[in-house]
This record gives C-alpha cells, sequence and structure tokens, in this order.
C-alpha cells in the first residue's frame, strides 16, 4: 500500500466518486467550486486509476456505492470520507463536520441509504464524467 501513497503527490487530497452517478457529479462540481486553496483532485472509481486504488486498498473493486478520499497516507470511506471534505471547503457545508463526533455506524447508514437509493432518485449517465479543459489539472486520468 505504501507504493500507492509514494505516487501521489503530498500536497493534494484525492477524491474516488462514481463516476457515472449524477448526484456524485454535482458534489464534484460543488468541491470544484468550493475549493478555494485547491486542496483536491478527482478521479472515477471505474477509471483505471481509481480501480487500482480500490485494489491497492483493499477496497471491493466493484463498490461504487462508495466514497473515498485519500490524505497525508491515510484513506477515508463513506461519511467520514465525506465530512473530511467539507471541512476543507468554502461556503455553508463546513456546518456538517462536526456530525464527525458521531459514532461511524449511524453516519455510514445515513451515506449508505442515501448511495442506494441515487441512480433511482438522481438517475445515471451512460459515461464517466468528461472534465471540462479549465478542470483538467484536476483531474487524474
Amino acid at each position: 500500500m505504501n507504493d500507492l501513497f509514494d505516487n501521489l503527490p503530498v500536497d493534494k487530497k484525492i477524491i474516488l466518486f462514481d463516476g457515472v452517478c449524477n448526484f456524485c457529479n454535482f458534489w464534484v462540481n460543488y468541491v470544484i467550486d468550493h475549493d478555494e486553496k485547491d486542496f483536491f483532485r478527482f478521479a472515477s472509481l471505474q477509471s483505471e486509476f481509481g480501480q487500482s486504488t480500490l485494489s491497492k486498498l483493499n477496497l471491493a473493486e466493484n463498490d461504487f456505492d462508495t466514497f473515498v478520499l485519500i490524505e497525508s497516507k491515510k484513506f477515508y470511506i463513506r461519511s467520514t470520507a465525506a465530512l473530511k471534505v467539507v471541512k476543507d471547503i468554502s461556503g455553508w457545508l463546513k456546518i456538517l463536520y462536526p456530525f464527525i463526533i458521531l459514532p461511524v455506524f449511524i453516519r455510514d447508514s445515513v451515506y449508505n441509504l442515501i448511495a442506494k437509493n441515487r441512480y433511482k432518485i438522481f438517475g445515471k449517465s451512460e459515461f464517466c464524467r468528461i472534465p471540462s479543459e479549465t478542470e483538467k489539472s484536476k483531474f487524474i486520468e
């Protein structure tokens, strides 16, 4: 697993997200728009980088319900990852960070409920998100 962390930029945080999920893509856009300190880089879970990273982290390569944040040679999933992201962006979502004190099983049960129903509610794209020219530097692959 150290190989994975050795090959990532030390000053950036990597977000792995479901590239065909409209809900997930909305939040990627939100993070990009509110990432004033340019902390974050992105890759879809379905991409070669995403699949390789999931494998190296011993996470299921076919579990696109998860959300992964890699920072400082550690990784976080689901609600913990989401809350750590909102801590570092501007905007009103920062108010959610104190929920980090709740037990993971409570936070993740809410996360899992949303993740399970996201395609039904928000839809799904046929293809992974393609960044615009101005966003390309924020995406891995």
